[in-house]
């Protein structure tokens, strides 16, 4: 599996989005089938395991060919082998789906822009009855140092929703982070006591 591509990065999951479609086998890193031209880049059958025709038909012969060499071969790439890695590219997606769902203040709420001190690194405020995220994502392929002042209730802590770490701020109410090359945190910000804070408001 290719380490670091643009699809590790998690903007797309923390923008209040109406729809999103993740054509077959986006999900598990069927890449090859994304290249095809035109509507048959959703229409290549999906990589379900390493049977044959990739677990998708029966057939001797699909309407679409099954990828079988190079890369991105079902023998290389599905679901199965994919759902037992916790490293894979559809476990990454799996946590994410999960995550951006228990984040209703990215759908329901307000948000900000907040300064970095980098024109390569994107920070936004979501605030929703008196909870807030914090998200940040490292558009560059260099590591930055940042500054980011949360501004808002329960600013002094950011709680990372994705790793065991959390961030205290400075005397002004300030966060020193690092970000690699391409990385992302998603902050809870005060604590993670924020469905009892929700329930009432």
């Amino acid at each position: 599996m290719v380490e670091d591509l643009w699809y590790k990065n998690t903007l797309i999951y923390s923008l209040d989005l109406e729809t999103f479609m993740d054509a077959d086998g986006d999900g598990v890193g069927d890449f090859e089938g994304l290249m095809r031209r035109e509507r048959n880049s959703v229409r290549t059958p999906m990589q379900w395991s390493r049977e044959p025709q990739a677990g998708f038909s029966t057939a001797r012969r699909t309407a679409q060919p099954i990828i079988n060499q190079g890369p991105y071969s079902y023998e290389l790439i599905n679901v199965e082998s994919q759902r037992r890695d916790p490293d894979s590219l559809l476990s990454w997606t799996a946590q994410m789906i999960r995550l951006r769902k228990e984040c209703p203040e990215i759908g329901w709420g307000s948000w900000e822009i907040l300064e970095t001190g980098s024109p390569a690194v994107l920070a936004m405020r979501y605030d929703w009855r008196d909870n807030s995220l914090v998200l940040i994502h490292n558009f560059d392929a260099l590591p930055h140092d940042i500054i980011v002042k949360p501004n808002c209730e329960g600013e002094e802590k950011l709680i990372n929703l994705l790793v065991e770490e959390q961030s205290q701020a400075d005397q002004e109410a300030r966060h020193h982070l690092k970000l690699e090359a391409y990385g992302y945190r998603w902050y809870r910000v005060g604590g993670l006591n924020h469905i009892i804070r929700r329930e009432k408001a």
